[in-house]
């Protein structure tokens, strides 16, 4: 009889590992992501970052201005990778049509020289001497 008992418990233990293990190898279609996917999801996008930013006809250091949070490298290789098929197909780049909200690359230097005033006039234009 104890015998019994003995080789009910070894079943259920074995039987709860099995089931233990099923569960965790469906961790995938549960959504739950490991670092290794997001490291590799993150680079996926920035190379398609890249890609689009060649398609677009925008320099690589614009591409790099315009995404900050992009890894660098992965929209290089995004960036040649789709030079090279537009190159190999002799595919023309195509002109962004929507205009970009962002900040503006070089800021022009009159403007930023003409709305500093000189420290002599700036009492003579708030109206202090």
């Amino acid at each position: 009889m104890t015998q019994l008992v003995a080789d009910m418990r070894r079943f259920q233990v074995l039987a709860f590992t099995v089931i233990v293990a099923g569960l965790l190898g469906g961790c995938d279609q549960l959504g739950i992501d490991t670092p290794e996917k997001v490291a590799q999801r993150k680079g996926a996008e920035a190379k398609a970052v890249g890609a689009a930013c060649r398609h677009a006809m925008r320099a690589i250091e614009d591409c790099y201005l315009l995404n900050p949070k992009a890894d660098k490298s992965a929209v290089f290789e995004g960036w040649r990778e789709m030079d090279e098929y537009m190159r190999e197909n002799k595919i023309e780049g195509v002109a962004p049509v929507v205009p970009r909200t962002g900040v503006p690359l070089k800021p022009p230097a009159k403007a930023a020289a003409s709305d500093a005033l000189p420290e002599d006039d700036v009492g003579v234009a708030s109206g202090a001497k």
